[in-house]
């Protein structure tokens, strides 16, 4: 009998998790049915939107997330045993999964990840996985960036992020970063190449955009939501477009927070605004993929991983991906 650990949520978050909300429990795994897989986690992945499915939040619930494993044991041709695959299955370090075409999932079907090369294997939970396949598809096709056009990209310094603004650069926008520390701007002028940084703690963020962007803003890419979110809203020049990826400055409210209202923008100046979610262009990960393993071995896009050693550290990381303490992307090895 295989045995799995997974770590289950012991009380219901109140506010930010806590270490305390979480416990780790040991499982017998049931023996193989055709279609299934045994599968051996290798990294697991912290990221915002974990923290959203508030509904999912249930006392002894498996955390939800994303995870790249190595397949042990197969009865599905299509998964050969040796190759590693990314499935949503949570925060355990060994599954039985259900991988044939009409297989249930949470967020995307499992996919096997394609060969990398010489790229670390963990770029499938990041760049090369759905935080790059979001800010890919999440720029290019909602917002569709022009060159000389000024791009303003909010949680800049994070995994979508940092992504987004090194994509608006590659297509000839002037990028404008917001994030949580100086550190964090540092990296993204002297590192990534964003024109303009601001720490949104310390500066007034209107204020920034007036000297960063005296003429206005063309694109925004919100990783924020909130008060932020309003003020570059309200800073955007006439037929803007705006997407809407993610709002983490209330992902921790019991009450969703109240901002500014951009309404009088978005008429006056005639703004685009669309929500969206990556499973959206699921037939077009390839080539998303693709492009972005390209421009990574171009040296056109950089990446940073903010790796937590140890299985059960992984709310650790999680609490601490939520208080911004991650670059880039936060991944856990198991």
């Amino acid at each position: 009998m295989v045995k799995a650990r997974r770590i289950v949520i012991a009380r219901v978050f109140q506010g930010e998790p806590r270490l305390e909300d979480f416990r780790i429990e040991e499982e017998d795994l049931p023996a193989l049915r055709d279609g299934q897989i045994l599968a051996e986690a290798v990294y697991i992945s912290v990221d915002p939107y974990q923290r959203a499915y508030k509904n999912m939040h249930q006392v002894g619930a498996t955390m939800i997330g994303s995870q790249v494993a190595r397949i042990v044991e197969s009865r599905a041709a299509d998964f050969p045993v040796g190759r590693y695959v990314v499935g949503y299955w949570g925060w355990r370090d060994r599954t039985v999964a259900d991988v044939g075409p009409d297989a249930p999932y949470f967020m995307s079907p499992a996919m096997l990840v394609p060969d990398l090369g010489e790229l670390p294997l963990s770029l499938s939970l990041g760049v090369l996985g759905m935080p790059g396949i979001t800010a890919y598809f999440g720029l290019l096709e909602v917002c569709k960036p022009k060159k000389g056009e000024v791009a303003v990209v909010s949680g800049a310094a994070g995994a979508v992020g940092s992504i987004v603004g090194q994509i608006a650069r590659l297509k000839g926008c002037k990028v404008i970063g917001f994030a949580g520390s100086d550190a964090k701007v540092k990296w993204l002028k002297e590192e990534l190449g964003f024109h303009h940084a601001f720490n949104y703690k310390t500066n007034d963020v209107t204020e920034a955009l007036k000297q960063a962007a005296p003429d206005g803003v063309d694109v925004y890419f919100d990783n924020v939501g909130g008060e932020m979110s309003s003020a570059i809203i309200n800073s955007m020049r006439e037929y803007g477009r705006i997407s809407v990826c993610g709002a983490i400055s209330g992902y921790n409210e019991s009450n969703l927070p109240k901002a500014t209202i951009i309404q009088h923008a978005a008429i006056f100046k005639q703004l685009r605004m669309e929500g969206f979610m990556y499973i959206r262009w699921h037939d077009r990960w390839g080539e998303g993929i693709g492009q972005l393993m390209q421009w990574i071995r171009e040296g056109k896009i950089k990446y940073h991983e903010t790796v937590t050693d140890g299985f059960q550290n992984t709310p650790k990381a999680f609490v601490g991906m939520l208080q911004g303490e991650n670059l880039g992307k936060a991944v856990v090895k198991v």
